[in-house]
């Protein structure tokens, strides 16, 4: 049964089958062969596999940020952090960075991330002088901070599926976040110097001020989920509701963006994003169904611990795993599959649950910004009108500067740890 249903993932994978439907009949002819269910059980598993409280949190996350999208939220952050740092060598590739960090603290999406801040900070860029892989480049890999930080769906995921506090992952995803963040920042700052990319006008005190004044309702949307959620207040599905009412409030009453025309587009554009990952995370969940009826997660942790029990080298493991993994499956899927096989081994050898649920986010966010499945590449690539074999050779750099963080949060595991130990 289990070897109907890898070799035919495999197939459908490389006949080009969306990974959504690959999983799903992979799994329906494995039950065939295995001839012992009926097919009835497959129905009632892919509702079962969203029949979750918690997962309501993702529709309503996805909502917030179309909305935030829509509100004019991102200009504004954009416009703060440019009179933050857009004085500086590189100062709107830096820009990018520091905005996609405040934005990814209210999208939870890389690709949302990504596509709303690519439109407005590419062409920026490109019509500053800066090479189109460098700006495409800088766009795709720090989109990746969208599942990283709070409130990322990948997190959520990561917590339904291994049972563990979706708050503690949303604090533990702050620092990592940040150090990453400032990994790009260096890395832009090094390559801006070399290639005299320009600089922009330094802001007075006066233009800080405002810029700041006007992106502050933006800014306290995070500190509302992020101090709600860890004082008890409300949980993470909660908090989602309300994030998209405050979205709603300050897009409508404050920045008076939205309307009545734009309501459908936003709903629409919400639901179409919601029904992709819902569909992918049903089949995924009936895939891992099967895997745990097979007894597939402690068969991997007997093979894996009998080769070593050390922490160290099992961390070193799962890394290169996620790496290849997440160059041939979308992020999602991977945590709903691989999370509850994983993680067990990961406690049985001592590692904390959530240090390696972000190890496990940080290493398949790569997947994001790398052929042929690098969602964050096509996206920006469609943006800046460049190929993806010259955007990923312009993002080497960029690679290296994620990979290093990569081994920092892995190998450091107090960096995720000890802020949440603090926090209590």
């Amino acid at each position: 049964m289990i070897t109907v249903l890898i070799v035919a993932l495999l197939i459908f994978f490389i006949l080009g089958v969306p990974v959504a439907v690959g999983l799903g009949l992979s799994t329906v002819l494995a039950l065939i062969v295995a001839g012992d269910m009926p097919l009835l059980v497959v129905a009632q598993r892919l509702f079962v596999s969203l029949d979750s409280f918690p997962l309501l949190a993702i529709p309503l996350f996805i909502l917030a940020g179309v909305i935030m999208e829509y509100g004019g939220i991102s200009q504004r952050l954009i416009n703060l952090a440019n009179a933050l740092t857009g004085h500086v060598s590189g100062g709107l590739a830096i820009v990018t960075v520091v905005t996609t960090m405040f934005f990814a603290a209210i999208s939870g999406s890389s690709i949302a991330t990504t596509a709303a801040l690519g439109a407005i900070l590419i062409p920026a860029m490109i019509n500053r002088g800066y090479h189109k892989e460098f700006a495409g480049g800088i766009q795709a890999v720090s989109g990746t901070l969208g599942i990283i930080m709070p409130p990322s769906i990948p997190l959520i995921l990561y917590g339904t599926a291994v049972g563990a506090s979706i708050g503690d992952l949303f604090i533990a995803g702050i620092v990592p976040g940040i150090i990453l963040g400032i990994g790009l920042i260096i890395t832009v700052f090094i390559i801006a110097k070399r290639r005299n990319y320009k600089r922009e006008p330094k802001k007075s005190g006066k233009e800080i001020l405002k810029a700041f004044v006007e992106a502050t309702p933006a800014l306290i949307m995070p500190m509302i989920i992020l101090g709600g959620i860890y004082s008890g207040i409300f949980t993470a599905t909660e908090a989602a509701g309300i994030a998209v009412a405050y979205a709603l409030i300050v897009s409508i009453f404050i920045y008076k963006a939205i309307n009545l025309k734009n309501i459908s587009e936003i709903l629409s554009k919400a639901s179409i994003t919601t029904s992709t990952i819902m569909f992918i995370l049903a089949t995924a969940g009936l895939f891992s169904w099967v895997l745990t009826i097979e007894n597939v997660p402690h068969r991997v942790a007997s093979v894996i611990t009998s080769i070593s029990d050390s922490p160290v080298i099992f961390l070193g493991f799962i890394i290169i795993l996620l790496l290849v993994i997440g160059l041939f499956m979308e992020t999602n899927a991977s945590i709903i599959i691989l999370a509850p096989i994983l993680a067990p081994v990961a406690m049985e050898l001592g590692i904390d649950p959530i240090h390696f649920g972000m190890v496990m986010i940080v290493a398949l966010a790569i997947g994001m910004i790398t052929p042929p499945l690098g969602l964050n590449l096509f996206i920006v690539s469609k943006i800046g009108k460049v190929r993806i074999d010259h955007l990923t050779k312009g993002m080497i750099p960029f690679y290296i500067a994620i990979l290093i963080a990569l081994l920092i949060i892995t190998f450091i595991p107090s960096i995720t740890t000890s802020f949440v130990e603090w926090m209590k």
